[in-house]
């Protein structure tokens, strides 16, 4: 009987999952877990503004559209 060839193995990068893709991962991610991605990432858009006031409420908006796409939700 002819032995079937072994698959090949992927690289260790390739093996590793981001760990948002998993949709078990989506579905635990908390109402405070998310507010507080999206606080993180509205601070960092201030933060690279230079905290000019006045753009609040977009640097929350756009962060938590980023937020949203990477954990595979639309806003």
């Amino acid at each position: 009987m002819a032995r079937k060839a072994p698959t090949p193995r992927k690289r260790i990068t390739e093996q590793r999952e981001d760990p948002l893709a998993t949709s078990n991962l989506r579905a635990e991610l908390s109402p405070d877990e998310l507010r507080r991605r999206i606080a993180e990432r509205a601070y960092y858009r201030a933060e690279q503004r230079g905290f000019a006031p006045g753009y609040e409420e977009k640097d929350w908006i756009e962060a938590e559209a980023e937020v949203m796409r990477s954990i595979g939700r639309e806003p």
